[in-house]
């Protein structure tokens, strides 16, 4: 990845692993939100894509790139009474709450990859305010340059908006941009956007999945370094 001046990271799947983070926070709010109604609950999980007794996503849950306005477009059917503007404030704000699981310790990482001189930012199909929240929680919001969501304006992955925003914003070319994400969604995003292309696997798709898309294919974001030292393709192990 010679030429590389910047990198653009999806949030969930990539800098937080998607499991550990969002796995236990699902369980708890389609526990809330159904009231004590058993039925609800299930069909509440059944409609994001997760499975209540494993804990676990399925791999084409629309939780994975969805947007919180499509989140709720699925839940709101099942909850008589709510509406599109009180159940969107009350999953952005439950949100912003996550227990959070670092994909790898992001604060020497990020501090890293300044020290290179490259500008960082976030594009995240989760709201800004929630995405601001969890990066400043865990300590980290300050490495970045940029962070957008699908409610800032420029549109949500995979258009290319986001992507383009950043680049413009940091006065590069998207080809000297490197997006880095867990979801195919991500991947055609970074394509559209003519930036180079990175797939890691801190989220539910597998490394065939991603890499049709991909330029590279990483275990998780903690290889970076090795990438951009090595300009090399594939899939690392």
């Amino acid at each position: 990845m010679h030429g590389i001046r910047a990198i653009l990271f999806d949030k969930d799947g990539t800098l937080f692993d998607f499991h550990a983070t969002w796995g236990a926070w699902t369980a708890r709010l389609v526990g809330e939100l159904s009231e004590g109604d058993a039925a609800r609950r299930a069909d509440l999980a059944a409609a994001l894509g997760y499975d209540l007794r494993s804990g676990r996503f399925d791999p084409g849950s629309p939780v994975i790139a969805g947007t919180p306005d499509e989140v709720t477009a699925l839940l709101l059917p099942h909850l008589p009474g709510a509406t599109v503007t009180t159940l969107t404030a009350r999953l952005n704000a439950a949100a912003a709450t996550a227990p959070l699981a670092e994909a790898v310790p992001l604060g020497p990482l990020m501090a890293g990859l300044r020290g290179r001189g490259l500008r960082l930012g976030v594009a995240t199909n989760d709201a800004e305010a929630p995405a601001r929240a969890h990066l400043e929680a865990v300590g980290v919001i300050a490495a970045f340059d940029f962070v957008a969501g699908y409610d800032s304006g420029f549109g949500a992955k995979p258009g290319p908006g986001m992507l383009l925003a950043f680049a413009e914003r940091m006065a590069l070319e998207p080809g000297e941009v490197a997006m880095v994400g867990d979801s195919r969604h991500d991947l055609a995003a970074g394509r559209a956007a003519g930036m180079v292309t990175v797939g890691v696997l801190t989220g539910l798709a597998r490394a065939g999945e991603l890499a049709e898309l991909a330029d590279a294919v990483l275990p998780d974001i903690g290889h970076l370094p090795r990438l951009l030292d090595d300009g090399a393709g594939g899939v690392a192990g």
